[in-house]
């Protein structure tokens, strides 16, 4: 006697386990984890750059060429006795006007500053310090001065040294122009606008003792962000690409098999 058997597989159907939409279990969870770990990235660097830095707007042509007037800085909040020689600090003191302020920490206390040395250089404790960010051509100073800062405070200048009022116009004043650690408020670490990047540390001054203060972790917060916006956009992305590569169902003929026993 022979019995002729059949099955029908639902047409459209695979061997390959699927999802409701048609993706692939593995790659549903694939896509699912990269959404996942891509939020993490993007809203934890968000939140821990909101904890570590305060965006500033550059009021006054001050620190020209360095930073623009109106650029958009990205200042990293610090304590003032983290600060070195070379920064560049977001600051408020009451002897000059109590108003928010940028400029480039050139001494510390103890220190004795003086310009211009021979070569038309700024000396710290007797030593030339070489400064690439001032405007070309120009000297460090275009007046003479020496001053001793007190301990516990910072000595000030612009980059643009023919235009800045700094630490030079309070010289006469009890502190020889310097203003104490704790009216630091932040410490620049990146141009956001224009976008420059990363503020480079001036290395004239690493010689010095305490030698020079490395950059915050702007760029490893801004990667993180950058990857989590990339990781979330691929896994969202998956589902509807996968539907489009799928090609349309075909109807498929019963499948036969005859047992003759």
């Amino acid at each position: 006697m022979s019995v002729t058997s059949s099955t029908t597989r639902a047409p459209g159907t695979s061997r390959t386990a699927r999802t409701k939409d048609g993706r692939g279990r593995l790659g549903s969870v694939l896509s699912g984890l990269a959404v996942a770990v891509g939020c993490v990235l993007f809203l934890g660097g968000f939140v821990v750059g909101a904890v570590l830095y305060q965006p500033f707007s550059v009021p006054t042509d001050s620190m020209t060429p360095t930073l623009d007037v109106g650029s958009k800085v990205l200042a990293q909040r610090v304590d003032g006795s983290d600060v070195r020689r070379g920064d560049v600090v977001v600051f408020q003191d009451p002897a000059w006007g109590n108003v928010t302020m940028v400029k480039r920490v050139v001494a510390v206390g103890g220190d004795t500053v003086a310009c211009c040395g021979s070569d038309g250089r700024l000396t710290v404790n007797g030593t030339p310090v070489d400064e690439p960010y001032l405007p070309a051509g120009t000297t460090a100073s275009g007046q003479q001065f020496s001053a001793t800062v007190p301990a516990g405070n910072l000595f000030l200048l612009g980059d643009d040294r023919h235009t800045s009022m700094d630490s030079r116009a309070h010289l006469q004043e009890a502190a020889h122009g310097s203003v104490p650690r704790s009216s630091v408020v932040a410490r620049v670490d990146a141009v956001a606008w224009p976008a420059k990047g990363l503020l480079a540390r001036p290395t004239g001054f690493a010689a010095l003792p305490g030698g020079i203060s490395r950059p915050g972790p702007v760029m490893a917060l801004f990667y993180a962000v950058a990857a989590g916006c990339v990781l979330i956009l691929a896994g969202a992305a998956y589902g509807p690409l996968a539907r489009l590569r799928r090609p349309e169902p075909a109807a498929e003929p019963a499948e036969k098999k005859r047992v003759s026993a």
